[in-house]
């Protein structure tokens, strides 16, 4: 099969007819910060400007972490990247654009995936997990925020109230298989497993009739998708919150602590847990 290639700073991609395959190389640990909000914004842009492709599937290079969460250090610069595609310095509604997108996009997890990273996610429109290796959180409750690029709106229509609330405010890991359970994501498959599975159903569906999925896409998001202004006020909730003292003070303990180190975050529920009321 013939190949052609795009090229990003934390991006490597992959095309194969109508899909592309997209791997997410953002050292240490793929934090979200503006590198990587700027090359989503602009794969986003290159693939809706081509009729040809259809589907992206991303995936990440490092089997620890898919995306980790955002650079908490880097707030206001990668939400100014957010803003060149959508106008609004706010990834909650740019990862609100991805949804709507005629695009189709899937996200074929290993590693942990947490906060925003696990609201990318869950913004794709399916996941599929390894069952040995994917780990979902959301741990913001754990420095005073609330979850602020579509985690609420998502967790709660996927997995009911009670569940959503469970996840949210226990700020606990979530193992491939539980997250498959609650409805977090489609389906966890054995990692042997998962990449020829995304691979074949990617082009399956990059086969059919791209007005149908178009239609589709838009009648499903008509019911599921919360309306743009409560992903607005979640995005400015967190952001009020990022600059209160409590959550700053909590913020600069945890990175004592090793926040946003590869190690030290492999098990970031427990850091949590020993933060304690701080």
């Amino acid at each position: 099969m013939q190949e052609t290639r795009m090229n990003f700073e934390t991006l490597t991609v992959r095309r194969e007819a109508a899909v592309l395959f997209t791997e997410i190389a953002a050292p240490p640990m793929n934090l979200l910060g503006p590198e990587l909000v700027r090359d989503l914004v602009s794969l986003i842009q290159q693939a809706e400007a081509d009729d040809n492709i259809r589907v992206i599937v991303f995936k990440s290079g490092d089997p620890d972490y898919f995306i980790s969460h955002v650079d908490v250090t880097r707030i206001g610069a990668y939400r100014e990247a957010a803003a060149t595609l959508t106008g609004e310095a706010s990834l909650g509604m740019l990862f609100r654009y991805l949804s709507s997108s005629r695009l189709i996009t899937i996200a074929q997890i290993e590693g942990r995936v947490r906060g925003a990273g696990s609201e990318f996610a869950l913004a794709c429109d399916m996941s599929f997990a390894a069952h040995e290796s994917a780990i979902f959180g959301q741990p913001e409750v754990g420095f005073g925020l609330i979850p602020g690029a579509g985690g609420i709106q998502h967790l709660t229509r996927q997995m009911g109230r009670a569940r959503a609330l469970e996840t949210i405010l226990s700020g606990r890991d979530y193992d491939a298989e539980l997250a498959e359970r609650y409805g977090w994501i489609n389906r966890a498959l054995p990692a042997a497993a998962l990449g020829e599975f995304v691979a074949s159903l990617a082009h399956r569906i990059a086969g059919f009739p791209s007005a149908a999925q178009a239609q589709i896409k838009e009648r499903v998001n008509a019911i599921a998708l919360a309306p743009a202004a409560e992903f607005r006020s979640d995005s400015d909730r967190f952001g009020e919150a990022a600059r209160n003292p409590d959550a700053q003070g909590r913020i600069q303990t945890a990175m004592k602590h090793g926040f946003q180190t590869r190690d030290a975050e492999l098990d970031l529920a427990q850091m949590l847990e020993d933060l304690g009321g701080h």
